[in-house]
């Protein structure tokens, strides 16, 4: 009997011991920061402006704006014809094997 409470108390310290100083030290330290926060004066300036944004401006001259309509009706007419030979393929393939 006395050799279990002889290994049950071998130095260290129990769960509430720890417990109660993590507390006390943590207290301590927060009060400590606070403390010297204050006393510096530390944490009373603004925080600073952010940056203004850059804005984006475009401008299209008619010059641009008529070379891109321009572009798109060239594609256009490329895609008609790509589908227009297409078709005709088909419909050529079509007839030579009926």
């Amino acid at each position: 009997m006395s050799e279990e409470l002889e290994q049950s108390n071998d130095g260290t310290w129990s769960g509430l011991k720890k417990t109660i100083i993590g507390v006390a030290t943590t207290a301590v330290m927060g009060l400590g920061t606070w403390g010297i926060t204050k006393i510096t004066g530390g944490g009373d300036e603004p925080a600073p402006a952010p940056a203004a944004q850059p804005s984006i401006i475009i401008n299209n001259t008619q010059q641009q704006q008529q070379a891109a309509q321009l572009a798109k009706q060239q594609q256009s007419e490329s895609i008609k014809q790509a589908i227009k030979k297409t078709v005709e393929k088909y419909y050529n393939v079509n007839k030579s094997s009926k």
